[in-house]
């Protein structure tokens, strides 16, 4: 069935194993986050098999049907109204709202567990977390005083919402927040987490700041990609998911809509520029299943735009015929939205 999407899970396990062996050597935490493949359970194995510290989720639903032996992390901020599963089916969470900390100790103190807790700073992403200039230590003494609750470090997250790039400037601010809590309450911090796949870069080169032990890497391993530049990293697969449609029309049309041209249907205003007409092939995927502006093209393909169940490209004359194939490899958001739909089938590599 078509589309669907092919998944390479040895080559997966290559980009797992090649990324933790570099954090390892900078004495790094890894937590590999499964949000962008639903928590696949193949994929997930391959987690199980490697070195990788915890497997992290932001949705309750995935974390639940993990079967893993290591620690399991939820990373969206949680609702006050899933508290009860959050500490049955994670051992810590990523918080920032002390009413919420406070929630997640009594749902612990139901089921008699410690639930470990890292606690969030915005460093200016405008993102999750407690905004650096605001902090002070009265919610971290609160927290000590929850018998169920254990706060095992800080984190941060950078480029996901605002864009804001790791620098050891946006850092220094991370590291004065740990030194505050560590020298005015002599609370020792596990871990310091130091974002996501945009810190790759500075942690290749070996510029992250010794303080910083935990990453959360989500991008790189599934698209061998840093998020900060977007630029692939060197020795990483970057096709380790793709996706295959068929082409169901293929003619020669002009490239200029013909008549009063409005919003399309999802009430956009496209613009299009008149080169003649043109070899068109429309596909079976849309943005129903995928952004166009989420597939990366082989030569030779050109995408112009996509509807609900339909994408369009331009191709080159005589590449294809009806009914063929076209490989597209994906950008992150590809991923998620590929993998996570219920009409595109996965075949395992």
């Amino acid at each position: 069935m078509y589309p669907r999407v092919i998944i390479d899970p040895k080559k997966y396990a290559y980009n797992v194993n090649y990324l933790v062996q570099k954090a390892q050597e900078k004495n790094i935490t890894v937590m590999a986050v499964s949000k962008v493949y639903g928590a696949d359970k193949e994929l997930i194995n391959i987690l199980n098999q490697s070195e990788v510290d915890f497997i992290a989720d932001s949705r309750i639903r995935n974390l639940k049907k993990i079967k893993t032996t290591k620690p399991k992390v939820l990373l969206r901020i949680p609702q006050i109204s899933e508290v009860d599963d959050v500490v049955k089916f994670s051992d810590i969470s990523l918080n920032s709202e002390i009413e919420t900390i406070k929630k997640l100790n009594e749902a612990a103190q139901k089921i008699n567990v410690i639930h470990k807790v890292i606690l969030m700073f915005d460093l200016g992403d405008l993102r999750e977390g407690i905004y650096y200039a605001d902090f002070n230590t009265e919610i971290i003494t609160e927290i000590s005083s929850l018998k169920k609750i254990e706060l095992i470090g800080i984190g941060t997250n950078l480029t996901c919402y605002g864009g804001v790039i790791p620098s050891l400037e946006t850092y220094q601010k991370l590291a004065d927040i740990k030194e505050k809590i560590e020298k005015e309450l002599n609370q020792k911090l596990k871990i310091i987490s130091g974002g996501n796949s945009s810190s790759i870069s500075m942690l290749l080169k070996g510029e992250l700041p010794s303080f910083i032990n935990n990453l959360r890497l989500g991008e790189s391993l599934i698209v061998g990609r840093e998020t900060a530049y977007q630029k692939q990293i060197d020795n990483l697969y970057d096709e380790v998911i793709v996706l295959e449609a068929k082409i169901i029309e293929l003619k020669t049309k002009p490239s200029y809509p013909e008549g009063e041209i409005g919003f399309d249907a999802f009430g956009r205003k496209q613009k299009y520029q008149d080169i003649g007409k043109i070899k068109r092939a429309i596909l079976a995927v849309g943005k129903q299943d995928v952004d166009h502006n989420d597939l990366i093209a082989p030569p030779g393909v050109q995408i112009i735009g996509s509807s609900s169940d339909h994408l369009i490209v331009q191709l080159e004359e005589d590449l294809y015929q009806l009914d063929d194939i076209i490989t597209f490899k994906l950008k992150y958001g590809g991923v998620l939205s590929l993998m996570n739909s219920e009409h595109v089938e996965k075949i395992y590599v």
